[in-house]
């Protein structure tokens, strides 16, 4: 399952899952060769190349019931929860000894109001161009996502049990793909395979005269051998603005929640997943240091879960997750089953629990915030994928 995130109100940013979440289940891409052509009018015979563009796209819409979201129940038409609504293009040009030239642009919105999930922003999920060799690796440049949505977002119980409001509070991690989690200005290098390995390197530049203002530095690296999956991320970024207002926080040090900038911000995690048979069993571990007018608090989360495939078209997930954070405890189960019609359309229906504990309110990530220290969400919808 390839991608849950980026998307939600309450977020100011772009609906998500990573290059966002399930392509497992089978995304499948319309594809329109441009033929190759004479480089240069009036010549013969010369060089040419082959470009490809795919147009892909998500649409997930269905019917939520939470049962306390300030202070009172709602039903509401929920949208994104196993995918992010979005579409797409990916280009490859073929420049031939072993080079293609690679770009991609895709835009998260929202399929309940037709709205974009960003506000203003056309390509809010991503935007980028640059160049790939199949033995080395592939180096972008533009609007691109962190290793730590790529990497380990789809070790999470939020990726693999197909449920947006599963993403730890406040997605303060960064594993959804809100549109302030992107590195604006940014250059990306991921490597090709080598023995199972794979390693990122990636800079976000603020384009101010201040060079640290906005600086983001991102370093990744998987592993793959079978069954076995595993990932590791580091990041350190300036001046970032995670969504703390939706935990219910309503001041961190000493600043608005809803407005709150973290002056450097510290995101590391590892994660890993492992097939048995029908059975897919995952965990997780992230941990983020925030600073700022000389505080410093740290997040951490520890999730886990199992994906059961009683027959190819039907899979039972479900995980639970602990995240601490600001003195305050949040604990969340989800389980849920996911009927595939076919490879690009599927049936969902979720239920979720979280309980707070030390203060906390129950605050499933852009649910809205409970007036108790518990809160439960049940789901029920349609996604399909082109």
């Amino acid at each position: 399952m390839q991608a849950i995130h980026a998307r939600r109100k309450g977020t100011g940013a772009a609906g998500e899952r990573p290059a966002d979440v399930k392509d497992g289940l089978g995304e499948q891409r319309v594809k329109h060769i441009i033929a190759a052509g004479l480089i240069g009018a009036g010549i013969a015979s010369g060089a040419s190349a082959q470009s490809s563009v795919t147009l892909y796209g998500s649409l997930d819409a269905g019917v939520a019931y939470i049962n306390n979201a300030g202070g009172h129940p709602k039903w509401i038409q929920e949208q994104g929860n196993m995918q992010p609504d979005r579409w797409g293009l990916r280009i490859v040009e073929d420049l031939g000894g072993g080079y293609k030239t690679v770009a991609q642009l895709e835009n998260g919105f929202y399929t309940n109001t037709g709205n974009f999930a960003k506000a203003g922003t056309l390509w809010n999920r991503q935007a980028y161009v640059g160049l790939s060799r199949d033995d080395i690796g592939t180096l972008t440049f533009g609007h691109q996502t962190p290793f730590s949505f790529d990497m380990l977002g789809p070790l999470s119980t939020a990726y693999l049990a197909a449920s947006w409001y599963a993403f730890h509070p406040g997605n303060i991690d960064a594993l959804a793909d809100t549109g302030v989690v992107p590195y604006d200005n940014s250059a990306k290098f991921r490597s090709a395979s080598f023995g199972g390995f794979t390693f990122g390197a990636m800079m976000g530049l603020g384009n101010t005269t201040d060079f640290s203002f906005g600086k983001t530095l991102g370093f990744g690296v998987t592993y793959q051998n079978g069954p076995f999956k595993a990932a590791a991320t580091y990041s350190d970024e300036h001046n970032r603005t995670p969504a703390i207002v939706t935990t219910g926080i309503t001041t961190f040090q000493g600043q608005p929640a809803a407005t709150y900038v973290a002056d450097k911000l510290q995101n590391m995690g590892a994660g890993a997943s492992y097939e048995i048979g029908n059975v897919v069993v995952h965990g997780l571990y992230t941990r983020v240091k925030l600073e700022s007018n000389g505080f410093s608090s740290t997040y951490q989360t520890y999730d886990a879960g199992a994906t059961y495939k009683m027959i190819p078209t039907n899979w039972i997930a479900g995980g639970a997750a602990t995240t601490t954070f600001d003195g305050k405890r949040w604990t969340q189960f989800e389980i849920g089953d996911i009927y595939l019609l076919s490879k690009s359309t599927q049936l969902y229906v979720n239920a979720l629990y979280e309980h707070g504990s030390s203060g906390a309110k129950g605050a499933f990530f852009t649910a809205g915030v409970s007036s108790t220290a518990n809160q439960v969400i049940v789901l029920a919808g349609i996604h399909h994928s082109f």
